[in-house]
């Protein structure tokens, strides 16, 4: 169903800036082309960030995480990022594959403020790479290069709004339907939800790297 009446639909950027606007100030003046100082202290601090990819078949947005500074800051134009275990879809790799253009949006626990960084990627198995972001003895898959295009801290309008730090509004995992009753239901049966549950989380803790 066609949600968007076509006499309201907007279509040209002169119509959107009638609209919004022209930005200006801190808005214009904080977009950068290099990895500042300050912004390296924001990225240090951060143990998330949203991944965003686009290739042949689409957009992605991956979540990735581990401990703060597990991005790390190579110089003011690279970030090196270790691609740990997962679900081996592989969908940001394949994308930067076929399109190196990427978003990084990084989060900070307790912190309004996030991180904007657009750029271009690329994939290293390179050993000496791979061998810095050992943790328990154990390497990434591989590492991600991300040449920095442009970068700038977003305001905590968002964060303010959503209130995602407020501990009393953290809701109880039991209110939401498990990821096993989940899986079984979008394929149908064909995935055993009850045996998916069984000790996910504690399988998941010891598959971290």
């Amino acid at each position: 169903m066609n949600t968007v009446s076509e006499a309201h639909r907007i279509t040209d950027v002169e119509t959107l800036q009638k609209l919004y606007g022209t930005p200006s100030g801190a808005a214009v003046e904080k977009e950068i082309d290099y990895l500042h100082p300050h912004y390296r202290k924001l990225i240090a601090a951060s143990p998330f960030f949203v991944f965003a990819t686009g290739g042949r078949d689409g957009i992605d947005a991956s979540p990735r995480g581990d401990a703060p500074g597990f991005v790390v800051v190579e110089d003011e134009k690279t970030l090196l990022i270790p691609d740990r275990r997962g679900n081996n879809r592989v969908d940001s790799l394949r994308n930067i594959i076929a399109n190196p253009r990427v978003a990084l949006l990084f989060l900070i626990p307790g912190i309004g403020e996030t991180l904007r960084v657009n750029g271009r990627a690329e994939i290293t198995i390179d050993p000496a790479l791979l061998a810095r972001f050992s943790v328990e003895g154990k390497l990434p898959r591989s590492v991600i290069v991300v040449r920095v295009d442009t970068v700038f801290f977003q305001c905590a309008r968002a964060i303010f709004r959503s209130k995602l730090w407020d501990p009393a509004r953290q809701i109880e995992r039991s209110s939401l339907p498990s990821l096993g009753t989940m899986v079984s239901d979008v394929s149908n049966g064909r995935l055993d939800g009850k045996k998916y549950d069984e000790g996910l989380y504690e399988r998941l803790k010891g598959a971290l790297y």
